[in-house]
Formats: structure tokens, sequence, C-alpha cells
């Protein structure tokens, strides 16, 4: 049998990427609800969209890689 196989289609974008955010940037409601907290942790797309705010560091790269997504750290 000879079939020309080009391999499995690319997978679509699965980078998030984390990184630390002021509380004081973040809009009022969201501040009541951060807890007395200096800052928080962003999940971003790769299209810069805001997907979650955690609490920690370690909380964002767990549920980033719980829903089969690879984290990144931004700086």
């Amino acid at each position: 049998m000879d079939t020309i196989y080009n391999g499995m289609p690319e997978p679509e974008n699965r980078i998030v990427y984390v990184r630390e955010v002021a509380v004081g940037d973040l809009p009022e409601e969201v501040q009541d609800q951060a807890g007395g907290r200096d800052k928080l942790y962003a999940v971003h797309a790769a299209d810069g969209e805001r997907l979650a705010l955690v609490a920690d560091r370690n909380m964002a790269f767990a549920l980033a890689r719980q829903n089969s997504y690879d984290p990144v750290a931004v700086h």
C-alpha cells in the first residue's frame, strides 16, 4: 500500500500566559472580591483575552494544566 501520509494536523494553540496583576489596576467590582490581596494572577489566551483571575501563581498554572493548556509565565 503506497499511501502518502502528511502527518497529523497541527493542534490549535493551547498556550496560555500567566502574569501577576495588581489588584488596584482591576475594576472596582473585582477589587471588592479580592479578599484583601494586593495582587492576583491572570491567565490569558494567546490573543490577550483574560480567561481567569486566581489568588496565586501555582493555582494559575494548575488551572491551566487541568484545562489542557500549556501555561507560560509572563514578566
